[in-house]
């Protein structure tokens, strides 16, 4: 069941983002009188297709290879290598007729509307799932709390986010960005002085077990109790809501990212807790079980910032945006030779775990549409056979005023495909071999 939700979860996104894709080619074509011959999801390989209808001129329908999807436009070299239809004159609607400056539109097309998708799922994610947003002048009331990779980059508890490489934020949520493990410079104030915490470009190495861990938190509050859970080890304590914990094995806890962080080294002991209730502290002994979980929830003093259509726009642009450039960085430093391509490079079951056992929509959109930015992304680069490499010779036609023939451009078509070939035969390989590592 498992691993039916995972692909369903796999096809449904990449179908959506495919579809959107080749749409983003279609209507621009049409837009310019270009016929197109076929509209497909998935790949039709050795004319085999689950379903096919024609309206018009357009075939429409989808294929039996799930390895993306295609849109066949008239007079264009592409991965049919239609080799018949270009021997013959060149006609009015075809794409090979239409000036560089149209066709050059048509190819950007499927790259457009995914970097749209993406935002727009971005956003979407914020206004539907995350609804608010803690403001940084709220937790700038207490200072942010400083974990052991926010105090490895150069933070310490107490300090006041004041701005992100020269820029003010709003939201406490982009001083947390794992953007800033990849570099940046944070402006923060540490009692009453203006300093900057300059983080290394390298840093998101150093600090790779914490990946998983925020620089910064806003838990530099008094751990005053909420609420306690019903049989667990505070409520057998005797901790109840209003207490407010002070020390554990005399230790003191000035905040509750402190109790965060001690309380996992006391996992299956018994340790006195010392609590301020009322006018009085009260000594207790907590039994700490294997998972550190003690059942109480901490009172966070701060008031949230609900979303609205304007502001989450605005966010889910600078979220898309933010979380391009990680992967942009990401995929350079294996060009570079930095990072190890079997780690880093996923093919569709590396995805299709990504994506995870368990179906959340929220999880699902959110990854949909970092798909789709990575989608535009790699469609964009300039590799034959890919949306960049057809977008290479027509800017190259537009400057030179001289058109490739047809000829190199066939060639370049199946060099593209035999490129593309090999990435994919070693995405899913690296897949199947992490599988049984």
């Amino acid at each position: 069941m498992n691993t039916l939700i995972m692909a369903a979860q796999l096809i449904l996104g990449i179908s959506i983002l495919v579809l959107l894709h080749e749409f983003g080619h279609y209507i621009a074509a049409r837009a310019f009188g270009i016929r197109v011959e076929k509209f497909f999801l998935f790949f039709d390989a050795w004319g085999f297709k689950l379903i096919s209808f024609k309206i018009g001129e357009t075939e429409y329908g989808i294929g039996w290879l799930p390895l993306g999807g295609y849109v066949k436009i008239s007079g264009m070299i592409d991965e049919s290598l239609d080799k018949a239809q270009l021997a013959e004159e060149p006609q009015p609607y075809e794409f090979r007729s239409k000036p560089a400056w149209q066709r050059l539109i048509v190819m950007v097309g499927g790259v457009l509307v995914n970097l749209i998708l993406g935002i727009i799922i971005f956003t979407f994610v914020l206004l539907q799932y995350e609804k608010s947003y803690l403001p940084v002048e709220e937790v700038n009331a207490y200072g942010v709390y400083a974990s052991p990779s926010g105090t490895d980059a150069g933070f310490r508890s107490g300090d006041k986010i004041i701005g992100i490489d020269g820029n003010k934020i709003e939201r406490f949520k982009d001083a947390q960005s794992v953007k800033l493990m990849f570099g940046g410079d944070v402006q923060v104030d540490r009692s009453g002085q203006t300093l900057d915490v300059v983080i290394p470009e390298n840093f998101y190495k150093k600090e790779a077990g914490n990946l998983r861990q925020r620089f910064l938190e806003s838990y530099n509050v008094p751990l005053i109790v909420e609420e306690v859970s019903q049989g667990y080890p505070a409520e057998k304590a005797g901790i109840i809501s209003g207490d407010q914990i002070i020390s554990l094995d005399s230790i003191s806890v000035k905040s509750y990212g402190v109790f965060r962080e001690i309380i996992h080294g006391f996992a299956g002991q018994s340790v006195p807790l010392n609590v301020i209730r009322g006018q009085d502290t009260v000594q207790l002994v907590v039994d700490i079980d294997s998972t550190a979980f003690i059942g109480i929830s901490a009172h966070m003093p701060y008031e949230l910032k609900n979303y609205t259509i304007g502001s989450a726009l605005k966010y889910g642009y600078k979220d898309a945006i933010d979380m391009l450039v990680v992967n942009i960085k990401g995929l350079g430093k294996v060009f570079s030779g930095e990072e190890k391509a079997t780690e880093s490079i996923q093919g569709p079951i590396g995805i299709a775990r990504i994506y995870g056992a368990e179906w959340v929509w929220s999880k699902f959109w959110f990854i949909t549409g970092l798909l789709s930015l990575i989608l535009a992304f790699m469609n964009i680069l300039p590799i034959p056979a890919l949306d960049g490499g057809h977008v290479l010779f027509l800017m190259f036609e537009i400057i030179t005023r001289r058109k490739p023939s047809d000829k190199f451009l066939e060639y370049a078509q199946i060099a593209g495909m035999i490129i593309l070939m090999a990435i994919m035969v070693f995405a899913v390989g690296n897949d199947i071999f992490k599988l049984f590592r």
